[in-house]
């Protein structure tokens, strides 16, 4: 039987080299692709996969959102985060949203295979590149540690990363299905949280805390 899994990453050379990869494994089945998080969110609860090999930074819906919105859904499926970056804070948050593995994207192609069977029997799989860092870090002892994740709720972090791509107010309330007038109630209720008074410190903020990436 097939371990069916969801790709969800915004590079289409990367994503289609992992679906062509993984293709090629007997027991691996790709069902679908994703280039956001909002579409991976939604093909997720469609397709009911085993496995989403998830992208962090995924434009609309970053990945580690799309992650704790999946895991909370769906019982069940298991998440891979793929990252360009080792950084603690995104490890740290991509596990505590409830992702089974994180690989880095210059691993070996044999080891995005060994965590998809891994997850599947539902063990923990961390890249050998930061096993030292999750020790030395006692990252699973962090839980309590100040960041967008224990400040803001989640509306208000979608709501900051899409202040961060550079969208409008308007888009903002389009996207979200609200009026602009409660986007800008977010947006302020956000800077007060956070004691930032400009947009391009939001921005700062944003990428700093893993909402949206350096690239």
């Amino acid at each position: 039987m097939h371990i069916r899994v969801l790709i969800a990453e915004d590079h289409k050379i990367v994503r289609e080299g992992l679906c062509a990869l993984l293709s090629k494994e007997q027991d691996i089945k790709v069902i679908a692709e994703a280039d956001d998080g909002s579409t991976a969110v939604q093909l997720a609860k469609e397709l009911q996969p085993d496995v989403v090999v998830m992208d962090i930074g995924l434009p609309n819906l970053n990945g580690i959102e799309a992650t704790r919105q999946i895991v909370a859904e769906i019982p069940g499926v298991k998440v891979i985060a793929l990252s360009m970056y080792s950084y603690r804070r995104y490890i740290l948050e991509m596990l505590k949203a409830g992702a089974k593995a994180y690989l880095l994207k210059d691993c070996a192609f044999e080891e995005v295979v060994r965590a998809v069977r891994s997850v599947k029997k539902n063990k923990l799989y961390l890249s050998s590149k930061i096993t030292e860092t999750i020790i030395n870090d006692q990252i699973f002892l962090s839980k309590k540690e100040s960041s967008a994740f224990t400040i803001l709720s989640d509306r208000e972090r979608q709501v900051l990363q899409l202040i961060a791509e550079g969208k409008t107010m308007k888009d903002i309330a389009h996207s979200l299905a609200v009026s602009p007038k409660t986007t800008e109630t977010y947006r302020q209720r956000i800077m007060e949280k956070l004691n930032i008074h400009s947009v391009a410190e939001l921005t700062r903020y944003a990428i700093r805390e893993g909402l949206i990436p350096l690239d």
